[in-house]
């Protein structure tokens, strides 16, 4: 599986950025990110077909997950972004399985793309 995500950059607070996530295939897809000094947290997550998807608190009615009609890209809009948002975010798909699992756990994800850095100014 290759991932590739992009689109990170400089942001002033309450812009908007829109991160992508490639990869070689259609796969349940998870965003996470890791600020400075802190461990990395999950953010969203859209399921293999694209019907259920899922965001955390911090972000829910400012970043949606979606994924493009060929299903192989991902994307994560950010908007009303606040400089706590700061963070290289990463993309992650898990093989498929057909089994449960923790769309919230980074553990859950098998492949990880190499992350793009997102920074907001305040």
């Amino acid at each position: 599986v290759q991932l590739q995500a992009f689109g990170g950059g400089l942001v002033q607070a309450r812009g908007s950025l829109r991160l992508s996530c490639a990869a070689s295939g259609r796969y349940a897809t998870g965003w996470f990110r890791q600020a400075p000094g802190k461990e990395r947290e999950f953010v969203a997550a859209i399921t293999w077909r694209g019907g259920n998807t899922y965001h955390a608190n911090s972000v829910r009615g400012r970043f949606t997950i979606s994924r493009n009609s060929a299903g192989d890209t991902v994307y994560l809009q950010m908007n009303s972004l606040r400089p706590e948002d700061t963070a290289v975010y990463y993309c992650a798909v898990r093989r498929p399985s057909g089994g449960t699992y923790d769309h919230y756990s980074s553990s859950a994800y098998d492949y990880w793309g190499q992350g793009t850095e997102v920074t907001v100014s305040s």
